[in-house]
């Protein structure tokens, strides 16, 4: 079995790694695939130094955004929110309440944006009051109460 190389990435490389990943690799793979396409760079001290600052900027990104999302949090957790929909029969409501109205709503009331993707209702069909989950960052997760009345 021959040696491997260590490479830092240039480019993203699928099934391998991101940007300014520290990877060990087959030479031939790393010879005639990506050193040749600019996808990695061979590794050297002053390289390993780069890798580092960046993965420290990188770490000080992901703790900012997690302190942005801890406030959005802080600012929407607990409140209720109400949608007016339209009554059929039984109390049923005509259509659904979706991720993007509950967004809009919460930009409307508490002035916080949140991602209509991160958020996560329940099948709600009749008129009364759901729980939605909102996640804000991959480790944050805000829980709003959602109130449907009749309009």
């Amino acid at each position: 079995m021959s040696k491997r190389i260590q490479l830092v990435l240039s480019k993203e490389v699928s099934k391998l790694g991101k940007v300014g990943d520290l990877v060990e690799v087959a030479p031939g793979y790393a010879r005639n695939f990506l050193i040749p396409q600019q996808m990695a760079v061979r590794v050297t001290p002053g390289i390993l130094k780069q890798v580092e600052r960046r993965r420290e900027e990188e770490r000080q990104r992901q703790l900012e955004l997690k302190k942005q999302a801890e406030t959005r949090k802080a600012a929407i957790e607990g409140s209720t929110f109400t949608i007016a929909k339209q009554l059929g029969e039984n109390d049923a409501i005509f259509g659904t309440v979706t991720s993007q109205e509950l967004a809009e709503l919460i930009l409307n009331t508490t002035n916080q944006e949140v991602d209509r993707r991160g958020i996560t209702l329940p099948e709600i069909r009749k008129i009364g009051t759901y729980k939605a989950e909102i996640k804000l960052h991959a480790e944050v997760t805000a829980e709003v109460q959602v109130q449907v009345i009749a309009s």
